[in-house]
C-alpha cells in the first residue's frame, strides 16, 4: 500500500513537473504577451497614420488640388517670353 501511494506521488510530481508547469508558464507568457499587444494597440498604435493607412482604420482625404498650383511656373514662363535671350 505504501509503495503504491509512493508510486502515484511519484507520477504526479513528474506529470506536474514536465507537463504541467511548462505548459502554464508558456500560457502565462503568451498571455502577457497578448495583453501587452492589445494595450499598445488600443492605446498608441491605433493613431499611428501608417498603421492606420496599413490596416485600413482611417480613409485619407482626398483634397481638391487648388486651381492656381502652377503659379511658379507661369511666373518663369511669363519672364522667360519677356526675355528670349535667357533660353
Amino acid at each position: 500500500m505504501a509503495d503504491e501511494s509512493f508510486s502515484l506521488s511519484s507520477y504526479w510530481d513528474y506529470f506536474n513537473f514536465l507537463l504541467l508547469r511548462p505548459t502554464l508558464a508558456i500560457l502565462f507568457t503568451l498571455s502577457l504577451l497578448l495583453f501587452g499587444w492589445f494595450l499598445a494597440w488600443k492605446l498608441v498604435l491605433v493613431h499611428v497614420p501608417l498603421v492606420q493607412e496599413i490596416f485600413g482604420l482611417r480613409k485619407k482625404p482626398v483634397k481638391p488640388k487648388p486651381a492656381g498650383r502652377r503659379k511658379l511656373t507661369e511666373f518663369y514662363n511669363r519672364i522667360n517670353a519677356q526675355n528670349p535671350s535667357l533660353d
